[in-house]
């Protein structure tokens, strides 16, 4: 669908009649009523909020609620399914043809956009969310001191679900606490016929983001992934290979399920939720559906990735981003610009992010959580409260997250082996930072 940078105006004029009319006895009025415009103002937005994950409806659902306050905007919806998201966002960047209202990543995603001119600078608006938005939920949408975002979620992708009745039934009454058990775990269960993990990895982001992230911090720490890009560390690093290789080892162990390429995230989930594998690592967020929204959530814990051997990182710390932020389109005329802001002050505030803390996901605002808020929710900010490392794709270049993506796939079939796939990213790097 192509955007067009011009507002569509549906005018209602209501006719003003002048009579005039030759001077009677009684002397009638003439009837100056001055004309009435209602405008209609329609803002093209697009987002990744397709699949049936709790925050996504109520994304949308504020759209509709805004639209219903608001019926002089109109909210046209482009969703684009979270695969494709990014590539399309970086094809309508380098066309200048943006939607008016656009969902972003922080740092590696924003900065190209936002360097070439492509977003609309925010800071006039800030004081909307000064009292809620602490500066370390800001500071990956800012470049160059400048705000281009806002937040609407704290996502922490490297949550490992598992089957508790699974893990008790091959002698695990506890999630491993160190990778010689995982390890251990993972063959007990495959020897008593149970798919140890579910993977969905046709996207092919679940490799990369919700493994490779947790295992970057395993073996070689918070601040790798920066020296990487300042030439201080390489991708080809042996500690690093080691990270990639336990990819190789789950997929020799036959840990994930066969169709593992060609399922999505979603089927991955429900093929967990059904009882047809062990373990499912996914984001916190979809914490909604396999716990808290779900009758048998009880039966399900959550962890993350035990210490490696020899690893320097830190096995308390989940990775996490601060996502979905909402960005506005350059050069807009001044009254779509304001349309814009009236939207975004709407949609992003206090509401919404206790909307969100009620259906189980974690925020990155000072919003106090009730009293009666989920178990689950409770669990899970117990579990990620211990610091936060870094998500490989919100650091490093679109372009070579794609080569690693395209690696870790051809890894689980044999094709490349980590050593390869270091020396293919670190490459693809080398290029891009040329």
């Amino acid at each position: 669908m192509k955007w067009l940078n011009k507002m569509k105006t549906t005018v209602l004029i209501s006719s003003v009649t002048l009579l005039a009319l030759t001077t009677v006895a009684c002397g009638n009025s003439t009837d100056n009523g001055a004309a009435q415009d209602t405008k209609k103002i329609t803002l093209t937005m697009m987002h990744p909020w397709t699949s049936p994950n709790v925050d996504n409806e109520v994304y949308k659902q504020r759209i509709a609620a805004f639209e219903k306050e608001h019926p002089n905007i109109v909210i046209e919806q482009d969703g684009v399914p979270a695969a494709q998201y990014k590539t399309k966002l970086r094809t309508l960047a380098a066309a200048n043809n943006l939607a008016d209202i656009n969902v972003v990543w922080p740092g590696a995603d924003l900065q190209p956009i936002a360097s070439g001119g492509l977003l609309e600078p925010i800071d006039s608006q800030m004081d909307a969310w000064k009292d809620i938005l602490p500066a370390d939920a800001l500071a990956g949408f800012a470049l160059d001191g400048k705000q281009y975002a806002v937040p609407t979620k704290q996502t922490f992708v490297d949550i490992i679900y598992y089957n508790k009745e699974m893990f008790a039934s091959v002698g695990y009454d506890h999630f491993p606490a160190t990778y010689d058990e995982f390890i251990d775990a993972v063959k007990k269960l495959k020897a008593a016929g149970i798919t140890p993990l579910s993977l969905g990895n046709k996207e092919k982001w679940p490799l990369q983001s919700s493994y490779l992230s947790a295992l970057t911090e395993r073996f070689v720490g918070s601040d790798f992934l920066n020296k990487v890009l300042s030439g201080e560390a390489k991708f080809t690093d042996p500690q690093y290979v080691k990270a990639l290789g336990v990819i190789e080892e789950l997929t020799k162990l036959e840990a994930f399920n066969t169709d593992a390429n060609n399922m999505d995230s979603v089927q991955a989930q429900d093929y967990f939720i059904q009882g047809k594998a062990a373990m499912h690592v996914s984001s916190s967020t979809v914490d909604g559906r396999i716990r808290i929204e779900n009758k048998e959530g009880d039966k399900f814990g959550i962890a993350l990735f035990p210490s490696m051997p020899g690893g320097s990182g830190d096995a308390a710390k989940s990775a996490g981003v601060v996502q979905y932020g909402i960005a506005v389109k350059s050069g807009l005329d001044e009254q779509k610009k304001q349309a814009v802001f009236e939207f975004m002050k709407y949609f992003v505030n206090e509401d919404l992010y206790k909307e969100l803390i009620s259906k189980g996901v974690v925020v990155p605002a000072k919003v106090d959580i009730p009293t009666d808020a989920s178990k689950y929710l409770k669990e899970m900010i117990e579990l990620t409260g211990n610091g936060t490392s870094p998500v490989f794709d919100s650091v490093i270049p679109t372009q070579v997250v794609d080569v690693m993506q395209n690696g870790l796939q051809a890894l689980t079939v044999g094709r490349t082996t980590p050593e390869e796939l270091a020396k293919e990213v670190q490459e693809a790097l080398d290029r891009k930072l040329e």
